[in-house]
């Protein structure tokens, strides 16, 4: 199925302490970071911020790659917006966010890579609804570490997500499982994408 040397990884830093976090790097052999988050520090987990690795213990050096300006969840595009909150197949349209996935595909063709994010839970992240979504349309295996350290691979998560819309796995009469799975991630997406509140303003909703 994979195009790549190895598969992507995504992960959620949640409330972790930095060595439980490197501990879930460590157990998937895990070698490089791709921070996808637009915004890196944050004063409820302020040991997340930028190129936090670098301050990892030399024996446990994990490589570290920004890259939220390409594969962010909150795009300076203000295309990709509609009414203040963010569209995610509007974001896969622009060669940025292309480009970003290209090197991501290239990066795991040399390096077991996580891709990271905020969100604990995937279905409730851009990682995921967006960015692993688009990998997987491109053949691309991907695996999410779950907050206990198991392994949920990317359709184990689609099948979540179409359970929770009540929608037919294997797709139906109209509709093939690529089909439903891009209704659900929509769906998904309206839920938990980002909202500008000043642009929803502009927009009087």
């Amino acid at each position: 199925m994979s195009k790549t040397q190895y598969p992507v990884f995504t992960i959620g830093h949640s409330n972790h302490s930095l060595e439980c976090f490197i501990e879930l790097l460590q157990a998937h052999e895990v070698n490089e970071v791709v921070d996808v988050r637009s915004a890196t520090y944050s004063s409820y987990t302020p040991h997340f911020s930028h190129d936090f690795l670098k301050d990892a213990p030399e024996k446990e050096r994990i490589d570290y790659l920004f890259m939220g300006d390409e594969l962010g969840g909150r795009p300076a595009d203000r295309s990709c917006y509609d009414t203040g909150r963010v569209v995610y197949d509007k974001v896969a349209e622009p060669d940025w966010f292309n480009d970003g996935l290209n090197q991501v595909i290239r990066n795991a063709d040399e390096w077991r890579i996580a891709l990271m994010c905020t969100e604990k839970e995937p279905l409730e992240c851009h990682r995921t609804l967006l960015v692993a979504h688009n990998l997987a349309q491109r053949s691309i295996e991907v695996q999410h570490i779950l907050a206990d350290g198991n392994l949920e691979s990317h359709d184990e998560a689609m099948n979540r997500l179409l359970d929770i819309f009540k929608l037919p796995p294997d797709g139906d009469m109209f509709r093939t499982r690529d089909d439903v799975i891009a209704k659900a991630a929509a769906l998904q997406a309206k839920r938990f994408a980002f909202v500008d509140d000043r642009m929803k303003a502009r927009h009087g909703d």
